[in-house]
C-alpha cells in the first residue's frame, strides 16, 4: 500500500480539523480527495507530508511510518500545492534544477531530469524567463515540473488547474494521466468535478474531518440513491398531470420549471409509463432528454448545498 492513514486525529485548538479519519491508496491508483471549504483536505495532506503533526493515530507511506524526518520517504514523494510555490528570482531552469537538486545529487542525472522535466511540461522555450514574466498557465506548469521533476512514485496535486486557461488545463491533465500510466500513484484534490471524473479511479468525498464515502463514480452515485432524469421541454403539466405523475412506481420526485418538467426516476421502467400517460392524455413537448448523475450531484447529495466559508 502506498499510503494508510490509520484513526488520525487533528486538532488547532477547539477545532477539530480530522475526526479519526482513515484514508488507504494502493498503488498505481489516481486517488480523488474530495470536500467543501474547510473539510479537511489541505490537512489531511500535511499531515501525510508530515509538515504537521498529528494528535492521535499513524501514517504509513509505502508501508512505513511517516515522520517528520523520514526524508528517504519524503524523497519518493512529490508535491504540487495549489499556491504557486517557485522562487521569483529564479529563471525556470532554475527554479526546477534547485527543486530537483533536493533530491537528485549526481550532477548529470540531475541535468538529465530537468531537462526531460522542461520538457515534459512544455516549457522549452521558456527556460531562461523569470516566473513573473510567464502567464498564470505556464507558471501552473512550472509548478508541476518543479513537483515531478525528481520523478516520484507517489504524487499529491492540491488543485493544480485552478485560474488557468482551458488549454494549460488539458495539457495538465494530459501530463499527470501520463505520469500514472508511467507509474506514479496520483492523489487528486479539486474543485473541479469533471477533472476528478475524467481522472480518478477511486475516489472519497469527506467533510468535518472524516471521509463519508469512497469507490469510483458509479458507487458513489449509487450510494446516494440517485437515478436518471428525464427532461420534458415545452409541455404544460395540470396539478391533476402532476398528482398522477408523481404516483408512478420509480419516480422519486418530478420538478417543474416554466414549461421543463423534471422527472427523477430511480427504475427506468417508469420512463415508459410516464411517456404512455403522457401520450394517452394528450400531452405535448417538443424536446426530450435524459441526464446521468454527475459527481457534482453526488457531492452535494452528501456534502449538503449550503455554501461554506474558507
Amino acid at each position: 500500500m502506498i499510503v494508510d492513514v490509520k484513526n488520525v486525529t487533528k486538532k488547532y485548538g477547539d477545532i477539530v480539523a480530522l475526526d479519526g479519519f482513515n484514508m488507504e491508496v494502493q498503488k498505481g491508483e489516481i486517488y480523488g480527495l474530495l470536500g467543501p471549504n474547510g473539510s479537511g483536505k489541505t490537512t489531511t495532506l500535511n499531515c501525510i507530508l508530515a509538515l504537521l503533526k498529528c494528535d492521535e493515530g499513524k501514517i504509513k507511506l509505502f508501508d512505513e511510518e511517516m515522520t517528520p524526518a523520514r526524508y528517504d520517504l519524503k524523497a519518493r514523494v512529490g508535491y504540487v500545492p495549489q499556491d504557486i510555490s517557485v522562487f521569483k528570482d529564479l529563471r525556470v531552469y532554475e527554479n526546477i534544477d534547485f527543486f530537483c537538486g533536493l533530491y537528485i545529487k549526481d550532477k548529470m542525472l540531475r541535468k538529465k531530469y530537468v531537462e526531460e522535466a522542461i520538457e515534459f511540461v512544455g516549457l522549452q522555450d521558456f527556460r531562461k524567463m523569470y516566473p513573473k514574466k510567464l502567464s498564470g498557465g505556464l507558471r501552473r506548469r512550472l509548478n508541476l515540473a518543479c513537483g515531478i521533476v525528481h520523478k516520484p512514485e507517489l504524487l499529491i496535486f492540491d488543485e493544480p488547474t485552478v485560474a488557468v486557461d482551458p488549454q494549460s488545463r488539458n495539457s495538465i491533465l494530459e501530463g499527470i494521466r501520463k505520469l500514472n500510466e508511467d507509474g506514479a500513484t496520483v492523489i487528486y484534490t479539486s474543485h473541479y468535478m469533471e477533472e476528478v471524473e475524467q481522472l480518478c479511479n477511486n475516489i472519497s468525498i469527506m467533510d468535518k474531518g472524516k471521509i463519508l464515502v469512497t469507490g469510483d463514480k458509479y458507487h458513489l452515485i449509487k450510494s446516494v440513491g440517485l437515478g436518471e432524469q428525464l427532461v420534458l421541454g415545452g409541455v404544460d403539466l395540470s396539478k391533476e398531470n402532476l398528482k398522477v405523475l408523481e404516483n408512478i412506481s420509480g419516480v422519486t420526485k418530478i420538478s417543474v420549471n416554466a414549461d421543463t418538467a423534471t422527472f427523477y426516476i430511480k427504475d427506468r421502467m417508469a420512463i415508459a409509463h410516464i411517456l404512455t400517460y403522457i401520450e394517452n392524455n394528450n400531452i405535448s413537448f417538443n424536446k426530450m432528454n435524459m441526464l446521468s448523475p454527475t459527481l457534482n450531484d453526488v457531492f452535494l447529495e452528501i456534502t449538503g448545498k449550503e455554501l461554506r466559508d474558507e
